[in-house]
């Protein structure tokens, strides 16, 4: 009895050095471990695989939701690696789930396991659940949905526009052809400058389709509408595609259409993007006229109001051009065109919106010779007039003065090419018209955009109006 009591405390001590030696080592994370696996390898599991990609190549939406749930999980910390990336903020740190990376989650008192896998065809990734097998019918429709809703509240708190560009084929492979980035273009409805009446209408045109689903489902149409921004570079269409974007929160989609290699590989984009998105195309007036033989004029034609385009829904497209008038009547037509918009040159009301944003300035002595000059006809872009003001907003004066000089300028090479060679560059020569000429194409679309305000087409019952805005083309 003596000696146990001698014994106790050796005991005590040789016990409190051997739980602080577990605990100062991973030795009791080893063995817990390997318990772990011990006591998985006596039960029978059942795997569940989602893909990246469905059959039709378009993003699978429960792979996205399901990585936003794990990339949420604390036992991502705890995992033996994970990847770490920079958020939309300096200083937010993100943790992202790694090829060949498991972690595990507990969900109604059920062990789960989630492994990010490579598909072995073309490099997609597929996320594959593993649960024991008599605990499948008791969680997995639950906890499915419990994916779904912490998802979606994630993604509410931190939505983020994307804006996503297609890429060549060679380096896609089967992993997708779209490649985002965060759209974080300042424009917004507050800053363009536009006439107020026509702004209103364009906002309330969006609000309408957002509400409109059981409309379209109604009679039996597709819901999506469709818009044409049409007006010399300069003169604000990309600032207000992303106003637009920003006001719908909507994932913009860039299709360069120089990178798609046939029709069928246009549709394949289609395919790929998603609901409650923009499909935006630039410049689509300059691609025809370059007449590739990629593309056809019949696949856009199907790209615009095709079968394909069913497949979807909640979108907005939206094409820019310099001019529609040497555009096919087909392209024009209401059902692949909603809504046409024109972006002129700026005009004095415009100018005068610029110099407010820009320098502070209301009214000036030197307004009412601009407005002289802009009655005599000549004009800038909104982005040139809004350059030379960033160059000299530290003086008010001195920046006006300089608009006055650009403009008179302007006007200067713009009498001299109308009364000399010029005439014969608008009405086309013999070896094939205009782009034969020694004259760039910047300066024939300042002259025609000059001449297009004052000759403005009537017949297109479909236009909203035009839009005096700042921004680049």
């Amino acid at each position: 009895m003596v000696n146990m009591m001698i014994l106790i405390p050796f005991l005590l001590v040789g016990l409190f050095l051997i739980l602080r030696f577990l605990f100062k080592t991973s030795l009791l994370l080893i063995l817990l471990k390997k318990f772990q696996c011990l006591e998985d390898w006596l039960h029978v599991h059942q795997l569940y695989r989602v893909p990246q990609f469905n059959h039709l190549f378009q993003e699978n939406e429960l792979y996205v939701k399901v990585s936003t749930y794990l990339n949420s999980l604390p036992s991502l910390e705890d995992s033996d690696f994970t990847n770490l990336f920079t958020g939309s903020k300096s200083n937010d740190i993100l943790l992202h789930l790694d090829t060949d990376q498991t972690i595990r989650d507990v969900f109604l008192g059920a062990r789960v396991s989630w492994t990010l896998e490579k598909s072995e065809n073309g490099g997609a990734k597929v996320l594959v659940l593993r649960l024991r097998k008599n605990d499948k019918r008791r969680i997995l429709r639950p906890y499915l949905q419990h994916i779904l809703s912490v998802a979606g509240d994630i993604c509410q708190r931190k939505k983020e526009i994307k804006l996503r560009m297609n890429v060549d084929i060679p380096s896609s492979g089967k992993n997708g052809r779209w490649r985002s980035v965060p759209f974080n273009h300042p424009a917004s409805f507050d800053t363009l400058v536009m006439d107020v009446d026509l702004k209103n209408k364009l906002k309330a045109d969006l609000e309408m389709f957002l509400k409109s689903k059981q409309f379209y489902q109604r009679l039996g149409r597709v819901w999506k509408r469709s818009y044409l921004l049409y007006g010399p570079s300069g003169t604000g269409k990309s600032s207000f595609v992303a106003a637009m974007a920003r006001f719908l929160n909507f994932d913009v989609y860039d299709i360069d259409l120089s990178k798609v290699s046939d029709d069928s590989d246009l549709k394949m984009l289609l395919l790929q993007s998603t609901s409650k998105s923009m499909i935006v195309v630039e410049d689509l007036d300059r691609f025809l006229m370059e007449k590739s033989k990629n593309v056809s004029l019949r696949g856009i034609l199907n790209f615009m109001d095709g079968i394909i385009s069913c497949c979807g829904e909640e979108r907005v497209m939206v094409f820019t051009m310099n001019s529609k008038d040497e555009v096919d009547e087909a392209l024009l037509r209401p059902g692949r065109i909603d809504v046409h918009i024109q972006f002129p040159l700026c005009d004095f009301p415009c100018f005068k919106h610029l110099a407010n944003n820009y320098l502070g300035v209301k009214e000036h002595k030197l307004f009412p010779q601009l407005e002289e000059i802009f009655q005599g006809g000549a004009s800038l872009s909104p982005a040139e007039i809004g350059e030379i003001m960033i160059s000299n907003r530290s003086s008010p004066t001195r920046a006006l003065k300089s608009v006055i000089s650009a403009m008179q300028t302007n006007a200067g090479a713009k009498s001299r090419r109308v009364s000399g060679d010029g005439a014969e560059d608008i009405g086309g020569g013999e070896q094939g018209g205009l782009f034969s000429r020694e004259h760039s194409v910047r300066d024939f679309r300042k002259l025609y955009g000059l001449l297009k305000m004052g000759s403005r087409r009537k017949d297109e019952p479909l236009d909203l109006g035009s839009a005096d805005k700042d921004g680049s083309n």
